[in-house]
């Protein structure tokens, strides 16, 4: 019997949090990748005839891809193998208990040639947050409790896209800044968008106030922004590939270009002078 490492999610308690959404205010940094994501798309020179999305926020793709599959969020998803052209995984990659098995699932549902596009926050996402629930905690309990996802860091998810076999993988990021009240405003948003605090090794015993109010004045010590208020940052990773097909550009094997740099730039190449050999 082999030993399964520990779940980072608690999926019945994302459900729960992610069933508490109310309307699409709230959404705005799920309307953003979405938005960035149509961008990409209309970049892409093709048609796509038969999309699929998985995503938690149906509502957000309404109008971008009214004839695309819905598809749950969840861990074994309801995607037929080589059905689709296009596959999108919009914002739940970074709860998920297997990234690279979400990502192998939707590259066996696209057939040749069909494009991936995941939407997550990256690894940059509440910064400051994490710094300041970690001097608060460690000040007032002496130790630390799991507060805020432990998301992925960008230079990672490019291998990961190679290792569940999609062609042609790229990784990027867009940061947003945005701006609260205080702390307890920035906790209020997360709540309304579903994003609070899902992991299952999370204490389930209530935050006291004592500790809320110390989060609310590290937080303003810390990280003021203009007006009073406070900041926060999301980064935005998009992932992107393709199933592997025969047409697609292949890479060239060292040794075998068949023109010169210089040529294609319409430069001078240098000769460095040889080395004498030291004896």
């Amino acid at each position: 019997m082999t030993n399964q490492p520990p779940k980072l999610t608690d999926t019945e308690a994302l459900a729960f949090h992610r069933a508490r959404i109310r309307g699409t205010d709230a959404l705005f940094l799920q309307q953003e990748a979405a938005d960035e994501i149509e961008e990409r798309l209309n970049e892409v020179n093709r048609t796509f005839t038969n999309p699929a999305i998985v995503t938690a926020f149906p509502q957000i793709w309404e109008k971008i891809l009214p004839n695309a599959k819905i598809v749950p969020d969840q861990e074994l998803l309801s995607l037929e193998v080589d059905s689709h052209d296009l596959v999108i995984h919009a914002m739940g990659l970074h709860w998920a208990n297997d990234l690279v098995g979400q990502l192998v699932q939707c590259r066996r549902a696209l057939r040749a040639d069909g494009l991936f596009i995941g939407a997550m926050f990256g690894g940059q996402t509440l910064s400051e947050l994490r710094t300041v629930w970690a001097e608060v905690e460690t000040k007032l309990t002496g130790g630390l409790s799991p507060r805020v996802a432990p998301m992925a860091e960008i230079r990672e998810l490019g291998a990961l896209l190679q290792r569940a076999g999609f062609a042609l993988p790229v990784a990027d990021s867009v940061t947003k800044k945005v701006t609260y009240r205080d702390a307890q405003h920035l906790m209020r948003d997360l709540r309304e968008m579903g994003e609070t605090n899902a992991l299952a090794q999370r204490l389930k015993r209530p935050v006291s106030r004592t500790v809320l109010a110390a989060v609310n004045d590290t937080y303003a010590q810390h990280f003021t922004a203009e007006s009073g208020r406070i900041r926060a940052t999301f980064e935005l990773v998009f992932l992107t590939g393709w199933a592997p097909d025969e047409s697609q550009q292949k890479p060239l094997r060292p040794g075998s270009a068949q023109a010169r740099l210089a040529d294609a730039l319409n430069t001078t190449e240098l000769k460095l002078p040889e080395k004498t050999p030291k004896s």
